[in-house]
């Protein structure tokens, strides 16, 4: 009796899984046996695969076309390799709970392979295209079918043990680097042909890789990987076609930081073929969730590579604007923000070159738009080195575009404690700063004054305005006040040493008479520039006389003998250049064609090292005139006044 219950559910669990009719099943059992199903099964599979061990058993896309083009709709189990089972052909009916089982499934979850390089050099190219090409004659108008096929072909035969999400360790092709010449030149060629399917593709490669994820463990990604690398080298701009999307499903994992990491890798490969994408992806993307503690190393680090990458940074300028600025000029510089104090001077190192791209090739023309936002920031509370960056950016403002001043007189009222900070600055710094500041501050200055005597007879007078008042009046004074007459002293000291040189001449009648010849005879320099003058004089006639008489002789000679050396030299090279010139036509052409291509290369690549060069050296000097040069001037300066004053 108490087999009979398991006789029963035997038979039923077979029914279902061989026939979808119940009522028949027990007479189809009995005639098919184990070597009729067997048969069948090879012939199914033969028809279906290519003789090679049968694949592990996995739901992805390449696996479901294979199905999909089986004729026989009736549902076979694969029979086991006859080399693997040659005696045991119910083999299928062990239980799938057995240790051997199990241990086959942990290899598959650990990597077939142990490591990457290893998977890609054991992979067959000619099955891959073989694959492929079924996949075009099966689906021939839908190539999306195809270049699915391939992420998922590459990815169950890419296993290896997974790595982190964000591929830090590595470089920035991983793992596309390890493919051969003939991988990717397959992979482009498919995704040149399918190029309204590289968008699908895209997605469905990131949307694999998140559903992956959810597994513990899951499949390694690294095939799904290699397809958006392939992705953003073709096409870069499919990465930012879609930013709004991408961020909100961003921030629908924003608890699963494994895969927000994931979809911020995906999307930020486009950075590393185009700068101008790749500020779109950090911008749209990773900047909204900075402040995310898991989020912001991958996020800053990804900022960093971007722009070490691509020292070149005109081909990013226009991407940034103030609304994307000035968040990080929060984050940079004020303290007990979100990010960790490695991280925030890890952003500090990169705001230089974040706020070149923010000012853009023209900022003649642009900075008064900034204007506004760095006036509200300065505050007495604001930290010392934001507050320093802040006054230095409004006066580069200042100095830049001269829109900036309106813009100013505009916002004075409404911020009267952060313009009395600024013209503080301004004061303190008068000595250093452009003629430009100097010759437009005066009028801005008294248009404050104006303001600031309206609003003192009103009742809405503050402390605000006493301030700005008095700084107002000391810059007044500092305009309006000359500092040393170096060019007057200096042309009226020399037109008085000509004049009484003069007058002394005419007076005694020559110069040998003159007081002034007394002086220098007196003083010992009359003999010395006597001596001088005539030492002078000899050697320039010796000289003169020498050119004189042997110029033309060595000149006659020169010609007679160099004259045939000369002419033949230049019928020569006059030959050769023709000769070359038609036996090199074909070169020549192709150097014409090819020549704006390199020099576009050698404009993205070369430049980029002169310009970080430049850039060095700019910072070396600025750092010795602003720390040597300058103070050494002003204390000169500021000595000779002191003397002049005691003087007067």
């Amino acid at each position: 009796m108490a087999s009979t219950p398991n006789v029963s559910s035997s038979m039923k669990w077979e029914v279902v899984k061989k026939s979808k009719k119940p009522n028949s099943s027990a007479r189809h059992q009995n005639v098919k046996k184990s070597g009729g199903r067997k048969a069948l099964a090879e012939s199914n599979m033969r028809r279906i695969f290519d003789p090679a061990p049968p694949l592990k058993p996995s739901e992805t896309i390449y696996e479901s076309f294979e199905r999909m083009g089986k004729k026989n709709k009736e549902q076979v189990p694969p029979a086991p390799a006859p080399e693997q089972h040659p005696k045991k052909p119910n083999a299928r009916k062990c239980d799938k709970n057995s240790p051997r089982n199990e241990g086959d499934k942990n290899s598959q979850k650990t990597g077939k392979f142990k490591s990457l390089e290893d998977a890609m050099k054991a992979l067959n190219l000619s099955t891959l295209q073989q694959q492929l090409e079924k996949s075009q004659s099966l689906f021939p108008e839908n190539p999306s079918v195809c270049v699915k096929d391939l992420a998922s072909y590459l990815n169950y035969k890419l296993q290896a043990p997974e790595i982190d999400p964000t591929v830090s360790k590595y470089s920035y092709d991983y793992p596309y680097c390890l493919a051969s010449k003939e991988l990717k030149s397959m992979c482009k060629t498919l995704l040149v042909k399918s190029t309204d399917s590289q968008q699908q593709l895209f997605d469905h490669c990131i949307n694999t890789m998140l559903r992956e994820l959810e597994k513990q463990p899951g499949e390694a990604l690294h095939g799904y990987r290699f397809c958006i690398q392939a992705i953003m080298l073709e096409n870069p701009k499919i990465a930012t076609q879609n930013l709004a999307s991408h961020l909100e499903l961003l921030r629908s994992h924003q608890n699963k930081p494994v895969k927000c990491l994931a979809i911020m890798w995906a999307l930020g490969q486009a950075g590393f073929t185009d700068l101008t994408e790749g500020l779109k992806v950090w911008f749209g993307i990773m900047l909204p969730v900075l402040g995310t503690k898991p989020l912001s190393l991958y996020a800053i680090g990804y900022l960093e590579r971007l722009l070490m990458m691509h020292a070149n940074l005109t081909k990013g300028f226009g991407i940034m604007g103030p609304k994307d600025f000035f968040p990080l000029l929060d984050f940079t510089f004020m303290p007990k923000n979100a990010l960790s104090p490695s991280l925030q001077e890890q952003l500090r190192l990169l705001y230089p070159r974040l706020k070149v791209l923010a000012f853009g090739a023209k900022p003649e023309s642009t900075l008064h738009t900034y204007f506004p936002s760095f006036l509200s920031r300065v505050t007495h509370n604001c930290p010392d080195d934001m507050k320093k960056e802040l006054l230095n950016s409004l006066t580069e403002c200042l100095t830049l575009d001269p829109q900036s001043f309106s813009v100013w007189r505009q916002l004075y009222t409404k911020h009267l404690s952060q313009s009395s900070l600024l013209l503080n600055h301004l004061l303190d710094s008068w000595n250093c700063q452009s003629g430009k500041i100097r010759k437009s501050l005066p009028e801005t200055v008294q248009s404050f004054k104006v303001t600031n005597d309206e609003m003192s007879t009103s009742a809405a007078c503050s402390q605000g305005v006493k301030a700005c008042n008095d700084v107002c009046n000391q810059l007044q004074v500092k305009m309006k006040g000359q500092g040393f007459p170096w060019s007057r002293l200096v042309l009226v000291a020399l037109v008085f040493a000509v004049g009484f040189v003069m007058y002394d001449i005419r007076a005694n009648g020559s110069f040998k008479a003159s007081s002034v010849a007394h002086v220098l005879h007196q003083s010992g320099m009359m003999s010395v520039s006597q001596q001088a003058w005539n030492k002078m004089s000899v050697y320039s006639y010796k000289g003169y006389s020498w050119m004189e008489t042997n110029a033309p002789y060595y000149y006659s000679e020169m010609v007679n003998t160099m004259e045939p050396v000369l002419e033949m030299a230049l019928e020569k090279t006059t030959l050769a250049v023709g000769y070359i010139a038609e036996m090199c036509s074909n070169q020549i052409t192709w150097v014409k064609d090819n020549a704006p291509r390199l020099i576009e290369w050698l404009n993205s690549n070369i430049p980029d090292g002169v310009v970080q060069f430049i850039e060095y050296l700019k910072e070396l000097l600025l750092l010795i005139h602003q720390n040597y040069l300058q103070p050494a001037m002003v204390y000169v300066k500021t000595s000779l006044e002191q003397g002049w004053q005691q003087f007067l």
